[in-house]
């Protein structure tokens, strides 16, 4: 796999140049531009270089003289999906290992979101210095795959969460506000694109972040005009770290109902809300649903040997014995139920899936199932490709992208069915734009109706 991810990685490299100026006119698509606007039938999208720099209607729009016309009549088009909660480097060879953290197994990683219609992807926290010279190669223009943006390694707790075998250098862990001051300006020199906190006590087995320390590493953030988001369960820890200022929740509260006060407090401060769903249901449905383990999207993003594992008794009665597993269960349905009455309220909702942080959260068709998961949970179609587009643009500070308008990014999908009759429809990709490149998907198939 690893092996024919490079090969794509290399033939994307060597078409970049010849595609730089070349404009590329898409003529007859159904067009969802993100806006909130009614979808646009009979749509043109005019594109030159790695911009929009027109979209309207067919027969409205002039096609530049010697552009060259795809005709997409009867598909749909759409943003490319924006992962506000990703991570790249923390598995390799379908296990969590200290040692992933390399170029090597980086680079196929996002090629591999951006074949399932991620262009763009936050890997937040638990990243080496690494992360951000491949950051900086890539927006000089060298390195293909999704654009990647990074929160640098992240404040942990010390001998406590994050729980992940990762090297001392993926994350800091300080024991005072002192210390997580001086870790927040360390990470500031390198002009990281977010900053990420972990809370929790991970299902009571850990002892929780101090308020002083988070406060801390809000307060210095921000002085160094850099956003945060945490790692966050409880609905206490929530409003404490709303009030202290966090721009971000990264997960779902999931311990009881989101009340008032807290929907009050996150709106009065436009603070983010990204649910990542699969990342509590990730923790069992391999082993429970042979349905999705069957899944032909699947199967094109992870190893046969994986799949089979999934599959066998051996991890299923590992899955059946773990006593946090009812637990987790119960606290996706909370979460469901919270995502729902945030996104009622006019709360800022953004997406993200953890993909990439454990072997069965699976970079690319995670994505399509996050949604799928958002839809279950009783948002609209519409509201969950809102969240995936201008609403992780939103979160994430990036005024280029999440929308299709003129001057925008030329980040897209071109879909062969409309995902706003069925969400799964997205999982139907005919092709990826991503700054202005044309990217032929990984896999296409659409799930069982």
């Amino acid at each position: 796999m690893k092996m024919f991810l490079l090969a794509m990685m290399c033939a994307a490299a060597g078409a970049a140049s010849a595609e730089a100026n070349q404009v590329v006119v898409l003529e007859g698509a159904r067009l969802i531009d993100g806006t909130g606007k009614a979808p646009r039938e009979n749509s043109v999208i005019v594109v030159q270089g790695d911009r929009i720099t027109a979209v309207g209607t067919l027969g409205k729009v002039k096609v530049p003289k010697g552009a060259r016309v795809v005709d997409v009549r009867g598909r749909t088009i759409m943003p490319g999906l924006i992962n506000a909660h990703g991570h790249v480097g923390l598995v390799a060879d379908g296990k969590n290992r200290a040692d992933a953290y390399t170029r090597e197994n980086i680079l196929p990683q996002l090629v591999q979101y951006e074949q399932y219609g991620v262009t763009s992807i936050m890997a937040l926290g638990l990243n080496r210095d690494l992360g951000y010279q491949i950051r900086d190669e890539q927006r000089k223009g060298g390195i293909p795959g999704a654009s990647l943006f990074v929160a640098g390694r992240g404040i942990g707790v010390p001998d406590a969460a994050p729980p992940v075998p990762v090297a001392p250098d993926q994350v800091y862990r300080p024991q005072t506000v002192d210390e997580a001051v001086a870790d927040v300006r360390e990470a500031a020199s390198h002009h990281p694109d977010m900053f990420k906190l972990w809370v929790d006590d991970i299902y009571g087995k850990f002892p929780k972040m101090k308020p002083e320390v988070f406060q801390a590493a809000i307060d210095e953030a921000h002085k160094n005009k850099i956003k945060v988001a945490a790692h966050v369960f409880y609905l206490a820890d929530a409003k404490a770290l709303v009030s202290a200022g966090v721009d971000a929740l990264a997960h779902s509260n999931r311990d009881q109902p989101v009340d008032a006060e807290l929907i009050k407090m996150m709106k009065a401060k436009g603070t983010y809300y990204v649910p990542t769903f699969t990342v509590d249901e990730s923790a069992f449905v391999f082993a429970e649903d042979p349905a999705v383990t069957r899944d032909p999207l699947l199967a094109q993003a992870v190893s046969g040997d994986l799949i089979q594992q999934w599959q066998g008794p051996e991890y299923k009665n590992k899955v059946a014995g773990d006593a946090n597993v009812p637990k987790i269960k119960a606290a996706l349905a909370t979460g469901m139920k919270n995502l729902k009455a945030l996104q009622d309220a006019g709360v800022h909702i953004a997406f993200g899936t953890d993909s990439g942080a454990q072997p069965v959260r699976v970079p690319g068709w995670a994505e399509h199932r996050e949604l799928e998961l958002m839809v279950r949970a009783g948002l609209t179609p519409a509201q969950a490709l809102s969240a995936a587009g201008p609403g992780s643009a939103g979160m994430l500070g990036l005024k280029d992208r999440g929308t299709l308008e003129q001057g925008k990014r030329a980040d897209f999908l071109v879909l062969e069915s409309n995902p706003l009759e069925d969400i799964r429809n997205t999982r139907d990709l005919v092709s990826i734009w991503h700054g202005g490149k044309e990217i032929k998907p990984r896999a296409r198939t659409v799930a069982t109706k």
